[in-house]
């Protein structure tokens, strides 16, 4: 039995993830924050129905020793790498807590397997963030960085790291460069969900109006669930790689928010309020991924439509408030 390690399993990455290696067979592990293991209500709720099937352990990325002690006591065959602070206006606002996390993190990973597990797999969660103020369109796995956040800029570290712990060391080590991806287990503070729950919110009384920021940004949207797998594929393969992963279809957020407000019969515009206060401080206006190579070298190919993915998380959060409300 092949045994996985994630990071960042409470999002909706890892719990989809986790999963996907579940189904398939695999003894999962995970590492989590202590404060995780002390509010499980709140912080595990998205493997709350996973959590007779894994293992947890209590570590944090901030610390190499941590990290260390668990690489060696699992011995793992695989590991995702999928944790980072990751709310794209926070890291303005604590820039430094954002690139000791995320890159001392992913480079004490990387060292421990190397030290502790130099054959296991390793995959690393990077971002269509790193490709920023973009110089080409649409961005492949040759497109030249230019991050404009310092999530972002992390991420580019963090590739960095990952490319020369595979070259240095000859560890199959790759990154898979995800555009965004969405689903009901999308957090709050995310635009996509905040529209979608601001949507039903108003549907059912809750609330009147939705502040957002530039309307006009365009993103190439995608499902997590189909995300995962290509995570997976990638590390089934001979040789590590680098992929982006990406529908091939750009929306604006103004095009989201329309067809989440039009599933539940509304007009956004009388709604919905462009508020610069929500501006991002350099704003990224396009993203848009070309997955020819995932899609030629895994036959990895997205099930969802953007329409699917917005209908799923309008009626998820329609029925948790409902829920919620007694409604």
């Amino acid at each position: 039995m092949k045994k996985a390690l994630i990071t960042g399993i409470t999002g909706q990455d890892g719990s989809y993830l986790s999963r996907l290696l579940l189904d398939k067979g695999y003894e999962v592990h995970s590492i989590v924050r202590r404060a995780a293991l002390e509010d499980p209500d709140h912080r595990l709720s998205r493997i709350r129905y996973l959590l007779d099937d894994i293992h947890i352990h209590s570590a944090s990325l901030e610390s190499f020793p941590s990290i260390f002690r668990i690489v060696d006591k699992i011995q793992p065959d695989e590991c995702y790498h999928l944790a980072a602070q990751s709310y794209v206006s926070y890291p303005f606002e604590d820039e430094f807590s954002t690139m000791t996390t995320n890159i001392n993190g992913t480079h004490y990973i990387l060292s421990s397997l190397h030290s502790q597990k130099p054959d296991c797999r390793f995959y690393f969660a990077a971002s269509s963030e790193m490709f920023g103020k973009v110089h080409e369109v649409p961005q492949h796995e040759e497109t030249r960085f230019h991050p404009r956040s310092m999530y972002g800029i992390s991420k580019v570290a963090g590739f960095d790291l990952t490319r020369n712990y595979r070259e240095a060391y000859d560890m199959f080590a790759l990154s898979g460069i995800l555009y965004n991806h969405e689903s009901p287990r999308r957090g709050f503070e995310f635009v996509t969900r905040k529209i979608t729950h601001h949507a039903a919110k108003i549907k059912l009384g809750l609330a009147d109006e939705l502040r957002l920021g530039n309307l006009e940004a365009k993103r190439d949207w995608g499902h997590s669930n189909d995300y995962v797998k290509a995570m997976w594929l990638m590390l089934q393969q001979e040789e590590p790689d680098d992929f982006v992963v990406a529908t091939g279809e750009t929306h604006s957020v103004r095009e989201f928010v329309e067809r989440a407000f039009e599933l539940l019969n509304l007009d956004y515009k009388q709604y919905v309020v462009e508020d610069p206060l929500f501006y991002r401080p350099a704003e990224v206006d396009i993203l848009l991924g070309d997955a020819s190579k995932a899609k030629t070298k895994l036959g990895w190919e997205p099930e969802y439509s953007f329409e699917d993915l917005i209908q799923e998380m309008v009626e998820a959060d329609l029925e948790l408030l409902k829920k919620k409300h007694n409604l």
